[in-house]
This record gives C-alpha cells, sequence and structure tokens, in this order.
C-alpha cells in the first residue's frame, strides 16, 4: 500500500509540474463531468462551432453554489483516490495514444457558443509514402484472366476509362543481358496487371526467404515466449473444462430452487395471479372456410401399397387332390432349403373349416409384409405406350430388291470327296470344281455338262480363274504346287495369248536375287490340254496352298499356304516369272489375303486382325480388329470401301474402311461356322455360306454420299446341301454376269441356284 500510495502522490507531484492550474480562468477546474477516452467522445458528439449540439454533458449540481470554494473543500479520500486511479488511467492511455501515434494529438478549447470545453484535433495530412495500399493501381479491369487481352494493344483500363496500353517487353535475349547489366533483377516479379516487372520491396524478399526456409513468416513471433497462465489468479477460473472428470452427482439431483420457483407460479395460478389461456369457443372461429383459397401442394401424392398377392387352390383347407404332395414330394420339400422352395407351406386336406388349425407362420408372415412396406422403395413410373412395330426399322420389302437367287436350277456331283473349292469363269459361262480325291471337274453354268476332267495326285486346296478377258486358263493348286490348266475348246486368238503368255518363246531375265520358288513350263506345242502348260513349285515345307487371289489386272497372283513363318504367303508375277515374300516376318498365322480392287492396298488376315498395307509405299496402313476369335473368311466390296469379315463364332463383321477400325456392323444369321463370303461384282447382293448347311442372301447397298450409311437386308435363306462330319456348305460364288449363286458342300454336290 506504501509503495501504491507513493506511486500515486509522484505522479499527482508530476502531473502538478507539468500541468499547472490557470486560476485566472473563469470557468470551474472541476465540475463533476465524465471524462471518457477520445473515442468515446467522438462517439457521443462533441459540441462544435457551427452550432449544433449533439448532447449536452452532466453539470455537478454542486458546482452552481460553490465556485470558488470548491477547490479548497475537496472531497473525501476515497473520492481523491478514485479521481487519482480516473488521471492514471488517462495518462496510461494517453501515453500509449502517443507510442502508437494512431491518432493525432487533441487541443481542449472554449466553445463560444456554449461556452463548454471541447476537442480540436488538427487536419488529417495523409502520408502515401508510408503505405503502399494507398497507391492507385492504373489498371482497374479487376479479377478476370489476363489472357483475355493477348490479341489486343491494350491490358486494361484505367480510372476514368482510358485504355492502358501494354507496355513494350523485350524478347529472351533483352530479358538475359537485362539480368547481366543489373544485378538486382532477380528481386523483381512480373506484375499481370501492369504487364510489367515490378521491383520487390525488402520485408517482401525476406517474406519470401522465410516461407523457402520453412520459417514463420511473420518476422516478430517469438515460438519461445513464456507461457502465460491464463487460468490462475483471482477472476481467471477456468470457464470450460479441461479434464474428463466424471460429472458431479447433483447434476442428477432435482433442484430444490427449481421446486421453488415451480411452486410459486402454481401458488400465483391458484391465487389467480396468472390467468391461463382461456379455452376456445365455436363463436371465436368460423365453422366454414373457403378450402380453395389454400396454395396446392407441390409433393407428389403417396403412393399406394402394393397388394398382397390372392390366395390360389393350394391355400385352400379343402384342395383339389392334384394339389396334395406326395411322400417323394413332401420330403423333397423338407430337403430343400427355405430360400430355395417354392412356396412356403405344404398344401393341406381338412374334411371342415372348423377343424382348421391356426395358420402357425401367420407372424412371420406379417412381419415380412411389414418389412416389404417399409424398406422396399417404390416410386411412379409412367407407363409408356409403344408400338412394337414401330422400333423395328423400315427395311424395303424383298419383291422390291429383285433379282436375287430363289431356287436352285442344277447339280454337279462329285463323288469321291468333299467340294472343297469352286471358281467361275469372267464370262460366267464356265465352273470349276475341285474335291479332296484330287479332280477338277469343268462344267457349263447352263446346262450342267462336264466337259473336262482333270486328276492330280493329292487334295485340291484352291482352284482360281484368271480375271484377265483376252486370255483364259485356271490355277489349281496342290501340295506344295501351282499348275496352271487351259480349257477345251477356245478361240485361236485366245488360245494362242493365253499360250504366249504362260509359255513364251523367249523366256524373261531371272531376277538379280534368286527366288526358292521355281517356274517350270511346257512348249505350246507339246502342250495338250490334259496337262498342265505352267507349273510352278513352291518351297519344300510350304504346305497345301489353300487360297489365290488375284489382283483385278491378272498379272499378279497370291497365294497362302498352310506352312508356317515367312514362306506362309507369296505374290507371283506372270509377266517376269518372278515370286516374293512379301513379309520378313509375319505377326501370327495367316488366314487369307486379298488385293484392293481400285488401289494398291493388300489386306492380310490373321486369326484375329485384319492389316491393311499399302504396297506402294510398303507400310501399314491400319489394323482393324472385327472381335473374331479365328477369322474363316473375307472379302472386299467392288468399290473398295467396305470389307466383310466372318468367323468360326458364326459373326459376321461388315467394315467401312473410311469409318473406324472397329466393325460398322455385326451380323449373326447362322447357327455354326461361318465358311465363306462372297460380293457380287456387279449387282448389290452378297452370300455367306455356314456349317448349318444354309446360305444367306443379303441385299448390300452402297451410296456415294459419305453421309448415307449403306443399306443391309436379308433377302433369302438357301437351304439344300446335307450336312456331312459336321461341314456344311464350304465355298460360295456369284457369277459374274448374272445374279446366280453357285455353291459346293461336304456332300459332293455343286449346285447352281437361280433367280
Amino acid at each position: 500500500m506504501a509503495a501504491t500510495e507513493a506511486g500515486r502522490s509522484s505522479r499527482k507531484r508530476k502531473t502538478a509540474v507539468e500541468e499547472p492550474l490557470n486560476t485566472e480562468n473563469t470557468f470551474p477546474q472541476n465540475v463533476g463531468l465524465e471524462m471518457e477516452s477520445d473515442a468515446e467522445g467522438e462517439d457521443e458528439g462533441v459540441a462544435s462551432d457551427d452550432g449544433e449540439v449533439d448532447e449536452f454533458p452532466e453539470i455537478d449540481t454542486r458546482s452552481d453554489t460553490e465556485d470558488e470554494d470548491y477547490e479548497s473543500n475537496s472531497e473525501d479520500e476515497e473520492e481523491e483516490d478514485k479521481e487519482e486511479d480516473e488521471e492514471d488511467q488517462e495518462e496510461t492511455e494517453s501515453e500509449e495514444d502517443d507510442d502508437l501515434h494512431i491518432f493525432p494529438k487533441a487541443k481542449t478549447v472554449v466553445s463560444d457558443i456554449t461556452g463548454q470545453p471541447k476537442r480540436v484535433y488538427p487536419p488529417i495530412e495523409p502520408d502515401y509514402d508510408s503505405d503502399s495500399s494507398t497507391e492507385d493501381a492504373p489498371n482497374r479491369v479487376g479479377d478476370i484472366p489476363m489472357h483475355w487481352y493477348d490479341d489486343l494493344p491494350h491490358v486494361g483500363y484505367d480510372m476514368n476509362g482510358r485504355k492502358v496500353l501494354r507496355p513494350a517487353r523485350g524478347d529472351e535475349l533483352d530479358k538475359f543481358l537485362e539480368t547481366i547489366d543489373d544485378p538486382n533483377s532477380w528481386t523483381a516479379a512480373f506484375d499481370k496487371k501492369a504487364q510489367m516487372d515490378k521491383p520487390l520491396s525488402p520485408e517482401e524478399l525476406d517474406l519470401i526467404r522465410r516461407l523457402q526456409e520453412n520459417e514463420n513468416p511473420d518476422e516478430q513471433y517469438d515460438p519461445y515466449e513464456p507461457m502465460v497462465e491464463w487460468f490462475t489468479g483471482k477472476g481467471k477460473e477456468e470457464v470450460m473444462p479441461l479434464s474428463s472428470a466424471p460429472e458431479p452427482k447433483r447434476r442428477w439431483v432435482p433442484s430444490k430452487w427449481e421446486k421453488q420457483k415451480v411452486m410459486k407460479i402454481v401458488r400465483a395460478i391458484r391465487q389467480g395471479r396468472i390467468v391461463p389461456n382461456k379455452p376456445r369457443t365455436t363463436d371465436d372461429q368460423s365453422r366454414f372456410y373457403p378450402i380453395w383459397n389454400e396454395e396446392p401442394s407441390n409433393q407428389p401424392a403417396p403412393l399406394p401399397a402394393p397388394k398382397p398377392r390372392l390366395p390360389t387352390h393350394a391355400e385352400s383347407y379343402n384342395p383339389p387332390a392334384e394339389y396334395l404332395p406326395t411322400e417323394e414330394e413332401r420330403k423333397a420339400w423338407e430337403e430343400t432349403e427355405k430360400e430355395d422352395r417354392d412356396r412356403d407351406f405344404l398344401p393341406q386336406k381338412y374334411s371342415a373349416l372348423r377343424l382348421v388349425p391356426a395358420y402357425d407362420q401367420f407372424i412371420q408372415e406379417r412381419f415380412s409384409r411389414q418389412l416389404d412396406l417399409y424398406l422396399a422403395p417404390r416410386i411412379q413410373r409412367t407407363k409408356l405406350r409403344i408400338d412394337p412395330n414401330s422400333l423395328i426399322p423400315k427395311l424395303p420389302s424383298p419383291n422390291s430388291l429383285k433379282p436375287f437367287p430363289v431356287y436352285r436350277s442344277l447339280t454337279v456331283s462329285h463323288e469321291k470327296g468333299r467340294a472343297r473349292c469352286i471358281s467361275v469363269s469372267p464370262d460366267g459361262i464356265w465352273v470349276a470344281s475341285g474335291d479332296e480325291s484330287g479332280s477338277v471337274s469343268l462344267w457349263e453354268t447352263i446346262v450342267g455338262k462336264v466337259v473336262k476332267k482333270w486328276k492330280f495326285k493329292g487334295k485340291i486346296g484352291a482352284v482360281e480363274w484368271c480375271p484377265r478377258t483376252d486370255v483364259c486358263f485356271l490355277v489349281v493348286t496342290i501340295e506344295e504346287q501351282l499348275h496352271f490348266l487351259i480349257p477345251p475348246n477356245l478361240p485361236v486368238a485366245i488360245l494362242k495369248a493365253t499360250q504366249a503368255l504362260l509359255a513364251p518363246a523367249n523366256m524373261p531375265p531371272p531376277p538379280a536375287v534368286p527366288s526358292p520358288v521355281k517356274w517350270v513350263s511346257t512348249s505350246a506345242a507339246a502342250s495338250t490340254s490334259d496337262s498342265p502348260i505352267l507349273t510352278v513349285s513352291l518351297p519344300s515345307g510350304s504346305g497345301l496352298p489353300k487360297q489365290l487371289a488375284w489382283h483385278k489386272r491378272g498379272d499378279y497372283l497370291a497365294t497362302v499356304a498352310s506352312g508356317e513363318g515367312q514362306g506362309g504367303v507369296w505374290i507371283h508375277q506372270l509377266s517376269r516369272r518372278h515370286s516374293q515374300a512379301p513379309f520378313k516376318k509375319i505377326k501370327g498365322s495367316v488366314q487369307l489375303v486379298l488385293f484392293h480392287p481400285t488401289k494398291p492396298h493388300f489386306f492380310v488376315a490373321t486369326q484375329r486382325y485384319v492389316r491393311m498395307y499399302n504396297l506402294a509405299e510398303q507400310k501399314l496402313l491400319k489394323t482393324l480388329m472385327p472381335g473374331i476369335k479365328w477369322i474363316s473368311s473375307m472379302d472386299v466390296h467392288p468399290l473398295g470401301d467396305h470389307l466383310i469379315v466372318g468367323g468360326y463364332d458364326r459373326k459376321l463383321c461388315w467394315f467401312d474402311l473410311e469409318l473406324s477400325d472397329k466393325p460398322y456392323k455385326i451380323l449373326r444369321y447362322h447357327s455354326r461356322a461361318i465358311r465363306s463370303l462372297h460380293f457380287h461384282p456387279t449387282y448389290p447382293l452378297f452370300a455367306s455360306s455356314s456349317d448349318d448347311g444354309s446360305i444367306q442372301i443379303f441385299h448390300a447397298r452402297v451410296y456415294n454420299d459419305l453421309m448415307t450409311d449403306p443399306l443391309i437386308v436379308p433377302l433369302k435363306i438357301l437351304r439344300g446341301h446335307q450336312i456331312r462330319e459336321g461341314l456344311g456348305v464350304l465355298q460360295v460364288k456369284w457369277c459374274p454376269r448374272q445374279p446366280w449363286l453357285v455353291s459346293a458342300g461336304a456332300d459332293g454336290d455343286v449346285g447352281v441356284w437361280c433367280s
């Protein structure tokens, strides 16, 4: 206490020395005004020189009677101590304000109008150099992406709406030279709004350094300052519990103070001092009200619960005899799991209704019914009335798409083996067919008369006519050999042209790189119609050539042999008598090859993919993925923009080569493996044959407009071949000039189907 009193007295002397009293002033020194802080004085509103007074201060009435004696007659010690404490507080606040320099110092003057003291503050002179936040930003576009102005000469607009032009920026060389000339160029950052580099302040550089070094961004922060005991001392007890102590017992015991309050309210109600609400009578509220004035509800109407299933004859107490289970059925029902049973009960027969006992599963069924109603979500669906016929695409009538093959006109039989391969001459008059016994038959398409037969040692792999019209010959493949045959009864001009092509007098020069394929020809004078005029021997181990593919011009011939490796595919050129293997390395087992009808493209089908190569540029163009496990057949449209691929898994895939490498359409019309596919050269038709013994005829119209999809319509199913040892129709070919189809089956028959 002594120390505090000494401190107070010293402060009092100090104030007396610093601020001497002016006794000559007519205004009393202490009039009992409640002096508050500067902020409060500003809020309350001090009288100004303009004559307006917001609120007059309260004045002590004792100053009205005793003006001069009030100084000598001081208050008691308690009031003096209180005044001293207030003065100390004001001094400390003023000192703190002086230290912080938040507000300017005020002067106390006497108002000329009210005669009361007031505080006058000096005018505010802002120092814009002290704070960069008050700088006027030239660009006022706001928070927008600045790349909107990349193509414009300006970067935004200023406060007056004028364009802010983009400052000139050098290239990368200028930036590099600037970094060499100015050592402080690294302390600048690019301002997106101004589109120029602005230097960073030392405070910002220090902040960046602290962030890079994982330090606290605030320089004034001291992580090791002494702990402040917030909850120690008088008046600083903890408000929120900081421990996990259990709740005290008094929390669960009824409070007697609350009981006293309740009883006080009860006594007031009994005495009539508290009157509860009066009961409403019928006169207070009208019995009738307009129900249509209420707003309609937006909530959907509640859905009705599904009705339970109605009982059947089996649930009757006296069911017919056919509904009663036998002993075997009862035993099987008892051995079946409860979830797998068809019904939860067994039908029983009672002679009278009064003998029927209570149903033992009643509680379980009611409980399951309640669970279904509670747990099963129900939504209301609008029933769509759609005609099923409208979902089926509109296809033209098959009668409007005639002609196409309808019936079988004639049959040529191979008695000794399966008819494996067939080929139709370019003029459509002759058909050559080969079987597994090694015989090749030549017969007419219209009559069916066999004109010539050739016999070879081994199974026939493939037969193909040359597509040229100025010559006439066919190629037959057996084991590792290709035989070129000239049919009989040819015109003299065509016969001489064919002999000159296959057995020329002057042989072409041999190729620079010798080929393992040997070409052996017989002279035209010594050759007969029974023996081949030219024989091409493939390398040993090639196996049986199972396919022949002619180029449209008739000079190139591609063969696919059953042997694996590089020797599986060969391309032979008749004019040069040269053979070459186009692939150095083959990915997978090659099944089929085809020449593009109009472009130098070459199709190669492996077991699962079809690759299209450019022979002129010698590169891969694209890989088609039909999604078939094993490809069995393939053919290209005469226009060259579409391709069909068949497989042993009964799929027929139609590819649009200009559209995608995935199938445009997948057709599944056969029940067993597809064996052969062929496009008609002139009519919009194609056919597919399968091991199910049927032939599917399709109408396939391709439009020149790329935006129009091809029209594919199934027309006819031709049946007539017998299935032998799981094999059906092995190959189909169209006649070039007529809508006729020639088919070869495993039963040894070759048929001609006409329209």
